[in-house]
């Protein structure tokens, strides 16, 4: 006798445990709809502005989907972007906004190549040679700086990377919507993110079956310190300056996105949709914490309590 076949909403359920970061995003927005409602919540703007504080991290976490699905990982994002943000705002006051926007590139390729070098070619592990680039990129950013706010004149920059909105719509979620659906086709529709699938779910078979599991994980550094830039270019547009401190303890929140959406942090799995999401689960929660009043103590405890929740339910029993 053949099994009857599950409806969508039956298959959704029973594989509660893979789209519990979807169950757990509807669940928190309705709560907070609820509760805050008086509060503004779901105001529109109030909604957009969620956007708009996430979309940097959104930005950073596809990245990072690569490079823990490559069996990596990478530290040192929220520093890159802050130093990014210094080196785009020092060329826009020299070269302009072209030059601006190929200062931030160019930081992101560097840090990225030589991230991946040393991990790849020095035989140094990620987590270590990301945690040192996290030290370096803030002391550059710092020093070029000299600690002080880089302003930004230049108002097509701003409003091109963050600051500009097309009707209600702001600019920041065009950035996160184009950099999220690059990223899931490239990590499910691609030979490249087959191949990070594959080195990260078992290096050693895939070095076997031809992939060239160094390059992969090279390119997959590159990707991050490059998403770092970026993010970090959108920092400066919307606040329409550099500052070192711009990023900091990012790499926290872009981590926790990418795992709460369902990337493993042992390799070979990974979704982008998932993982932005996350992102907005994030920023959700912050909002809403700041809204109940709680104070920043009490916002770090919850946030934190509900972080390791949503990912102890998402994952399997090893």
């Amino acid at each position: 006798m053949a099994k009857p076949i599950p409806s969508p909403a039956g298959a959704f359920f029973a594989n509660w445990r893979q789209n519990i970061i979807y169950i757990g995003f509807v669940v928190i927005f309705v709560v907070f709809a609820l509760t805050l409602s008086d509060k503004g919540f779901l105001n529109p703007n109030n909604l957009l502005n969620i956007v708009r504080q996430t979309a940097m991290i959104a930005v950073m976490a596809v990245a990072m989907t690569f490079v823990l699905s490559a069996g990596e990982i990478d530290l040192s994002v929220g520093a890159v972007a802050g130093l990014a943000t210094v080196t785009v705002a020092m060329a826009i006051a020299v070269a302009g906004p072209i030059g601006g926007v190929l200062a931030g590139l160019a930081t992101g390729l560097a840090v990225g190549m030589f991230n991946g070098w040393l991990t790849t070619k020095v035989g140094i592990p990620s987590f270590l040679t990301t945690l040192a680039m996290m030290g370096i990129a803030k002391g550059v950013a710092m020093w070029i700086s000299d600690t002080a706010a880089v302003p930004i004149l230049s108002p097509s920059y701003s409003w091109i990377f963050g600051g500009g909105s097309v009707g209600p719509i702001p600019v920041l979620m065009f950035w996160m919507a184009l950099i999220a659906g690059v990223g899931h086709v490239a990590l499910r529709r691609s030979g490249f993110g087959r191949r990070v699938l594959a080195t990260g779910g078992g290096e050693t078979a895939a070095r076997y079956s031809g992939i060239d599991t160094a390059s992969i994980k090279f390119r997959v550094l590159v990707l991050s310190s490059c998403a770092a830039a970026l993010a970090g270019m959108l920092y400066a547009g919307r606040l329409q300056s550099g500052r070192f401190q711009l990023g900091e303890g990012d790499e926290l929140s872009v981590i926790a996105a990418a795992v709460l959406g369902g990337t493993s942090l042992f390799g070979g799995k990974g979704t982008v949709i998932g993982t932005i999401v996350g992102a907005l689960m994030i920023g959700l929660i912050n909002n809403g914490l700041i809204l109940m009043g709680l104070e920043f103590s009490q916002q770090l405890i919850a946030r934190g309590g509900i972080i390791i929740l949503a990912v102890a339910l998402s994952q399997k029993k090893r």
